[in-house]
C-alpha cells in the first residue's frame, strides 16, 4: 500500500481549513485529488467520504470539549440529513454516466454560495459598522425544528450525490437562520452535525462507491492531525477574524463548483486574501490613529 505524501500534505491544508470553519471539505478535497493528482472522480468521492468519518468526529469533539455545540441542532439537523444522504447515493448511482446531471447540481450550488458568501461579507462589514456582535451563548438559541430539518434534508442530498457541500451549504443556512450565534458555535455545530451526514453518506459510497485503501489512508493521515489544530484555532479565535475566513473559504467552493480553473482559482484567493490583510491593516492603522493622544501644542491650536 503506498502512502503519497504529496496527497498527505494537500489533504493537511484542507483539514486545517475544515477545522477552522467547518466548511471546505469535500468542496476543495475532491477537485484537488481530481485536477492535481489525477484520481478518478468516482474513487475521489468515495475515498474523500469515508476519510471524512475518521477525521469530523474527531474536529467535532475538540468543539464539543470546548462548549461550542448546540446539541439540540445537531440532532435536528441529522433528523434530515442522513436519510436524505443515502438516499443522495442512491440518486447518484442509478444516474450512472450521466454526469451532466451531477454537474448541474454543482453549478446551482455554486451560485448559491457564492450568493451566500458575499451576503456573509456584508453582513460582517455591517456588523462591523454597528458594532453589533453576534455572540449568543450556545444554549440560549431557541430551534426552529422545521427549518432545522429542511437545512439537514437539503445538505444531505447534495453531499451523497457530489461528497461536496454540506459544510460550506449548512454554514450559509445555519448562519441566516440563526443570525445570533457566534462563529465559533457555528463551526462546532456544523462539524458535529457533519459526524452522522458523512457517516451516512460513505455507508452510501462503500455501497454503491468506489474507495481505495490506499488513498483514503493517504487522506487520513494528512487531514486528522490538521482538523485537530484547526478546531483548537476555531473554539478560541475570536468571532471577527474567524467569519471572513469561513467567507473565504465558502467563495472558493462557489467558485470551484461553477467551474473556475485551479490556476485561475489559485490567483483570485490570493488577490482577495491581499486585499483583506490591506483592509485589516489599514483598519489597525486608523484605529491607532484615533488611539493616539493629541500632543499639547496640537490641542492648543
Amino acid at each position: 500500500m503506498h502512502i503519497d505524501p504529496y496527497i498527505v500534505l494537500g489533504s493537511a491544508l484542507i483539514g486545517l481549513l475544515v477545522g477552522m470553519t467547518g466548511a471546505g471539505g469535500g468542496a476543495l478535497m475532491t477537485p484537488m485529488l481530481i485536477l492535481l493528482f489525477g484520481v478518478a472522480p468516482a474513487a475521489a468521492i468515495s475515498s474523500d467520504l469515508v476519510a471524512s468519518v475518521v477525521m469530523r468526529p474527531i474536529g467535532a469533539a475538540v468543539h464539543l470539549r470546548a462548549g461550542t455545540v448546540n446539541r439540540r441542532l445537531v440532532l435536528l439537523m441529522a433528523c434530515g440529513s442522513v436519510p436524505a444522504a443515502i438516499l443522495g447515493s442512491f440518486l447518484l448511482h442509478r444516474l450512472g454516466h450521466a454526469k451532466g446531471d451531477v454537474r448541474d447540481i454543482e453549478t446551482i450550488l455554486g451560485g448559491a454560495l457564492l450568493l451566500g458568501a458575499t451576503a456573509m461579507a456584508l453582513r460582517y462589514a455591517l456588523d462591523r459598522r454597528s458594532g453589533v456582535a453576534r455572540e449568543d451563548r450556545i444554549h440560549a438559541i431557541a430551534p426552529r425544528p422545521l427549518l432545522t430539518v429542511l437545512i439537514g434534508a437539503l445538505g444531505g442530498v447534495i453531499v451523497g450525490m457530489t461528497s461536496v457541500g454540506a459544510g460550506s451549504l449548512m454554514i450559509v443556512l445555519l448562519m441566516f437562520a440563526y443570525p445570533s450565534i457566534s462563529a465559533r458555535r457555528l463551526v462546532g455545530t456544523d462539524l458535529a452535525q457533519a459526524v452522522p451526514l458523512t457517516l451516512a453518506a460513505a455507508i452510501g459510497a462503500l455501497l454503491f462507491g468506489r474507495v481505495e485503501l490506499a488513498l483514503t489512508v493517504s487522506l487520513i493521515a494528512g487531514c486528522v492531525p490538521a482538523v485537530v489544530i484547526g478546531s483548537l484555532l476555531s473554539s478560541r479565535v475570536p468571532d471577527r477574524l474567524i467569519r471572513p475566513v469561513i467567507a473565504l473559504v465558502i467563495l472558493a467552493s462557489g467558485l470551484r463548483y461553477i467551474g473556475l480553473s485551479t490556476p485561475t482559482l489559485g490567483w483570485t484567493l490570493a488577490a482577495l486574501l491581499l486585499a483583506g490583510v490591506t483592509f485589516v491593516l489599514h483598519g489597525w492603522w486608523a484605529a491607532g490613529r484615533l488611539a493616539r493622544p493629541v500632543s499639547s501644542s496640537t490641542a492648543l491650536e
